[in-house]
């Protein structure tokens, strides 16, 4: 037919510019690779980028795909999205890899109507991340996306990986296709064809998440052996007392800490206090708050946010006034300054069985961690299993039910306030993005009654949790980073074999 053959024009045309190359190339994961791509060279050869441009919007069409506005991933793909929406007349947007530092700092270009569809358009897809990266970016502004267009898809994964977080992969050509087509032009031997179906079979993009572990509850978490033993005391805990909630206890005085702690004791797994907030700390209130968490069977989580070099943080966990090693179970860390905090604390805190949480994502309206951020977060956690646990973050970022994720910012009803704190809802927070664990302050602590409003809160915690566990299989948004971070970094022999992902 027409279309096949004009298929069959553009796959030898990206081999004759060099688009797709045989031979051996090294990997940055050290593999050595029998094909690679470089689409980036299409740019210089206007007659083929207005063709893919072209493929594209009809692979588009003949997906059904509606949409009100396109944006390409970056960097490739942007100008296959620019030929389209000028041709088409269709209006584009722009995601930045960074905001800007200055002027409106946005994320996205162009035009924003919340609630509009956006179809995404991408060059090469191995694991789908760079995809699903762009996905996150494009909701975080009120975007729906449901499909996306690509040039090649490598056939590792990346389709069904995005299938299971609600988007529909349609690509123009897939390596088999590729493959077949130069056979048969006899740019490729049966031999090389062979060896590059066999090494993307040997190495897959995405690493399958276990049935078993996409359903497992907190007991069963606890027992695996890969689980910090503190997460899995909190695990445990947790199961025990039938409570997913943390009190974050923003108070000012001792004695208004102390009684919090010994009233909503019972019904939490985690006190989080910010001790430097008190006006009156003295070693007397950490002995009693100690106390409290063992009379209550709960762990004390200091809200400190180490964030400078190593020797530095090192003084201020075991040192100074306050002393937190001594009395915190948990504490966390910005990444921010490198491993080497995570370094400084744990010379401190793993001797003395503490574990630490870093934050990969916040609760702030403007915040800037951006994707790229909270995939090194979780590759940092990866480098240090013996004291690192989790995260704090607004959704579930890794998928190694090992790790401990906890989501400040939770309110019965979702909304905002004016210093930019925005709340979501027990509901959201557990089933629809995947946290362990729901931090709850001014819910409660504005509350007349604040030992009803926190069994309120744990019943919506618990109830969330059970319901998440009922549905194993919902997608959960925004998109998981750490199958990004896993098949980027982390499983020898499942790396990426394109720029882009």
């Amino acid at each position: 037919t027409k279309a096949a053959a004009q298929l069959d024009s553009l796959i030898l045309k990206l081999y004759d510019i060099g688009a797709v190359k045989f031979g051996t190339f090294k990997l940055k994961s050290g593999l050595m690779s029998p094909i690679y791509f470089d689409l980036r060279v299409m740019v210089s050869y206007p007659a083929v980028m207005n063709q893919v441009s072209s493929l594209l919007y009809k692979r588009a069409e003949d997906a059904g795909a509606r949409f009100d506005c396109v944006c390409g991933v970056p960097y490739t793909a942007l100008p296959l999205a620019t030929i389209i929406c000028s041709t088409k007349r269709v209006p584009m947007l722009i995601r930045r890899k960074e905001a800007k530092a200055y002027g409106t700092k946005r994320m996205v270009e162009g035009l924003i109507r919340p609630g509009d569809m956006c179809l995404i358009v991408e060059d090469v897809v191995t694991s789908g991340s760079s995809v699903l990266e762009t996905t996150q970016v494009l909701q975080g502004e009120g975007l729906k996306v449901r499909d996306a267009v690509v040039l090649l898809d490598r056939e590792q994964g990346g389709s069904g990986h995005l299938a299971a977080e609600g988007i529909a992969l349609h690509p123009v050509i897939s390596i088999s296709k590729l493959l077949s087509v130069l056979v048969e032009a006899g740019h490729v031997d049966a031999s090389t064809s062979g060896s590059v179906e066999r090494f993307l079979q040997a190495n897959p993009a995405c690493r399958p998440m276990r049935q078993a572990e996409e359903s497992l509850g907190y007991g069963e978490r606890a027992a695996l052996p890969g689980t910090h033993p503190l997460a899995a005391r909190l695990f445990t805990l947790m199961e025990e007392k039938t409570s997913n909630l943390c009190v974050s206890a923003d108070v000012s005085s001792a004695d208004e800490l102390l009684k919090l702690a010994d009233a909503v004791g019972p019904l939490v797994c985690a006190l989080k206090t910010h001790v430097d907030v008190l006006c009156d700390f003295s070693p007397a209130v950490s002995v009693r708050l100690g106390e409290l968490a063992r009379k209550h069977n709960f762990l004390i989580f200091e809200d400190r946010k180490f964030a400078d070099i190593g020797n530095t943080v090192k003084h201020q966990y075991e040192g100074g006034v306050y002393k937190i090693s001594s009395w915190a179970h948990i504490v966390n860390a910005h990444a921010l300054p490198g491993p080497g905090v995570v370094e400084g604390l744990q010379v401190v805190g793993k001797p003395l069985g503490r574990g630490c949480l870093l934050i990969a994502q916040m609760s702030s309206q403007g915040c800037l961690a951006t994707a790229e951020y909270t995939q090194a977060v979780v590759k940092m956690a990866e480098d240090y299993p013996d004291f690192v646990f989790g995260f704090i973050s607004t959704s579930k970022i890794s998928s190694k039910p090992e790790h401990v994720h906890m989501t400040p910012g939770v309110q019965l009803q979702s909304g905002g306030e004016g210093l930019g704190q925005q709340y979501t809802s027990p509901v959201e927070v557990i089933c629809s993005k995947g946290s362990d664990v729901i931090i709850v302050g001014r819910g409660i602590l504005a509350s007349p009654d604040r030992l009803k409003a926190a069994e309120e809160y744990r019943v919506a915690g618990w109830e969330a949790y059970l319901r998440r566990l009922s549905a194993p299989r919902e997608p959960l948004l925004p998109p998981s980073v750490t199958l990004i971070q896993e098949s980027a970094v982390s499983y020898p022999g499942e790396q990426l074999l394109c720029t882009n992902e």
